[in-house]
């Protein structure tokens, strides 16, 4: 089978490239590893303008969704250009509260779409902990048949403290500043766990929370969602990749040895080469695990999988690769690479580790 995406999502591609060029992604990468993230949500907004979160959001609650290419290709880019943030965890969250409706769906929904919203998730099967939760409006959580939420910091200083059509309202959402609805102002998630990546912020979810929907559709929704997140997921893992092979060739045609450049050398090439053609490999099964999402296939659980456990894998590679022929400057915290260096080995194991994912595959 042959995947070649149209002229719309070309142009797609290119306009995200260089919207996100210019807003200088290393800074704000910094920017979100120290606590600064202003910077972060301002482009978290301009992201919702160019519609990358109501790519997984139905049209009934104000998205385009779902559309599951366009979310690869979307997600590629975030992954190359290394963008911080829960940005697999509110696609998984649209994804999520589209299959359960009700009240959440119509109060969230709308805002996740637009950009007013963030929001983390975390599932029962992908560990105990919720990215960025510090600033979330919302934390979304699904423990057996429940989907509990709860209200995140982020409500009162976040996207979310906005208002108008589409913004999260409701008990416990201060009304400005100082401001109170009566109920509980929301807290935050306390200290994070330490990460290999500082910009890949964990928190383990504050207990209780308001349960929102219950039942067996509950269980089957998170099904989807945790889809979903893997599949965002490995295409942030492919343009990471992307993004590492393709900084560490332009080095080693620059950096000389026996007056020559490295990148002339046999094994150099060979290396740079086998690493080239793990990203390309997990290319197809990315964009094929798409059609299988779109079409609604049987087996699109499986080829989510296969293309996690590429693609991961295909990005970790590349970033030992990278770290291998950049030399010692490849571990210089001022260097910008070293932030792909340290995302990638996360993004191979989040939302589905190769051996649980191979196991899915396994498992048809």
């Amino acid at each position: 089978m042959r995947f070649l995406l149209d002229d719309e999502q070309r142009e797609f591609a290119r306009s995200l490239d260089a919207l996100l060029t210019a807003a200088d992604t290393p800074a704000v990468v910094r920017g979100w590893a120290s606590g600064d993230h202003g910077p972060g949500l301002a482009l978290w907004r301009r992201l919702a303008d160019a519609g990358v979160f109501a790519l997984a959001v139905p049209e009934a609650y104000g998205g385009v969704g779902p559309l599951p290419v366009e979310t690869a290709v979307a997600f590629v880019e975030l992954g190359r250009h290394g963008v911080p943030g829960p940005l697999v965890e509110s696609v998984a969250a649209g994804v999520l509260l589209g299959g359960v409706g009700g009240p959440a769906a119509k109060e969230w929904l709308p805002g996740i779409a637009s950009g007013t919203a963030v929001v983390s998730l975390a599932l029962e099967g992908y560990g105990p902990y919720a990215l960025d939760a510090d600033v979330a409006d919302a934390v979304l959580t699904v423990t057996g048949d429940e989907l509990r939420l709860t209200r995140g910091a982020g409500g009162a200083t976040g996207p979310g403290a906005a208002t108008g059509p589409g913004v999260p309202t409701g008990p416990g959402v201060p009304t400005g500043p100082g401001g109170s609805t009566g109920r509980p102002a929301p807290t935050g998630p306390g200290a994070p766990t330490v990460s290999v990546d500082p910009a890949r912020r964990l928190f383990r979810p504050e207990p209780g929370g308001e349960v929102v929907a219950a039942g067996p559709g509950v269980r089957e929704a998170a099904r989807a969602a945790g889809t979903w997140a893997t599949f965002a997921t490995a295409a942030q893992a492919l343009g990471c990749g992307e993004a590492l092979l393709r900084a560490t060739v332009a080095y080693v045609k620059q950096r000389t040895q026996f007056c020559v450049p490295v990148g002339s050398f046999q094994a150099v090439k060979h290396r740079l080469a086998d690493t080239l053609l793990g990203l390309e490999f997990a290319r197809p099964l990315l964009y094929g695990a798409a059609v299988e999402l779109a079409d609604g296939a049987p087996g699109a659980g499986a080829a989510v999988a296969a293309a996690k456990v590429a693609a991961g894998e295909a990005g970790y590679a590349a970033a030992r690769t990278a770290l291998q022929l950049h030399g010692a400057v490849g571990y210089t915290e001022e260097l910008d690479l070293a932030w792909w260096l340290r995302r990638a080995r996360p993004l191979r194991d989040a939302w589905g580790t190769p051996s649980a994912c191979r196991a899915r595959v396994l498992a048809g």
